[in-house]
């Protein structure tokens, strides 16, 4: 009677171990992707990540064009990103616009010169493991036709805790003949933070693992990131351009003191200027991780290839 009863106790125990253990599989499991959610303040849309500011898409009448920011790094809480630098102070943050569009500006200082104003910015979705906003943006300019709209949407997960992930969606409509003359500023761009640019002791890498502004400038490559050590961990963010997209990979235009742009722009094929048709219709996607470690430690490699069949 003894031993049955001892031999019914230790199956209740492995029962119950088997039944924790399981357990915690699943709770480990399934605080992965993060809860992601958003809301609206005014003129900005504000990002969480489980409970932590992630980033705000700003839209004010004020600024030249919408933007990101803060966009803060999954481990440290603080932005790898800056904007209003002493040094090119119309750098902001994270950022789509362009310069020498007709005879207008759509990226330096100036409203008067070109504004690209957003018309209908709105979440989609958020409260689960995704958030999507969506907007539509008029490239205005006083007394001129508008050579541009474009619809925009920002798809925002976590599939790890080392990760935070903005994937860009940009459709461009000529709405009138429009050329580019030769510029260096174009497109999708990032102003980092000084910490993790070059210039303070940061590393700037692309996808063949070339280094620094002199390695980097004009070469083409799926995607490219800085990193550094911020205290006692490190944090980086990338741009991955998407195979579909026109000039694909674009050469990118890199700076040491912290800036990233794939700019076809600047390097056109007949070194003058890009002309588009009016009715052209323009997609471009990119994916913007923020990462905790080096791009290889983070696996950027293997998330482009993911991004890539999408």
């Amino acid at each position: 009677m003894a031993l049955t009863i001892l031999i019914c106790k230790i199956m209740s125990i492995r029962k119950f171990s088997v039944l924790a253990f399981a357990g915690a599989i699943f709770l480990s499991a399934s605080a992965y992707p993060a809860k992601i959610t958003a809301v609206r303040v005014g003129s900005k849309i504000n990002i969480s990540v489980d409970g932590k500011f992630f980033t705000s898409y700003i839209f004010s009448e004020d600024e030249k064009y919408p933007f990101f920011f803060p966009v803060n790094g999954p481990a440290t809480g603080v932005s790898v990103t800056s904007m209003r630098n002493s040094e090119y102070p119309h750098h902001s943050s994270l950022f789509f616009g362009c310069d020498l569009v007709n005879g207008g500006n759509w990226w330096q200082e100036g409203l008067e010169r070109g504004r690209i104003i957003s018309v209908n910015p709105e979440i989609i979705k958020q409260g689960g493991d995704t958030v999507i906003i969506t907007d539509e943006c008029i490239w205005s300019r006083p007394g001129a036709v508008s050579p541009v709209k474009d619809r925009r949407k920002f798809t925002v997960t976590s599939p790890s805790k080392d990760i935070y992930q903005i994937e860009a969606e940009i459709v461009m409509e000529m709405l009138t003949d429009v050329r580019i003359l030769k510029t260096n500023h174009s497109l999708f761009s990032v102003r980092t933070a000084p910490d993790i640019s070059v210039r303070y002791g940061g590393t700037m890498i692309n996808a063949e693992g070339l280094k620094g502004e002199k390695e980097t400038f004009g070469k083409r490559s799926p995607w490219l990131g800085f990193y550094g050590k911020r205290g006692s961990v490190t944090e980086g963010i990338a741009i991955l351009q998407h195979p579909s997209n026109p000039w694909y990979p674009a050469p990118w235009f890199t700076r040491d003191y912290g800036f990233m742009s794939p700019t076809p722009m600047y390097w056109p094929e007949n070194d003058k200027d890009t002309f588009m048709k009016k009715g052209t219709v323009l997609t471009l996607r990119y994916l913007v991780l923020v990462h905790t470690g080096d791009p290889s430690q983070a696996g950027v490699n293997d998330i482009f290839s993911a991004f890539g069949r999408r």
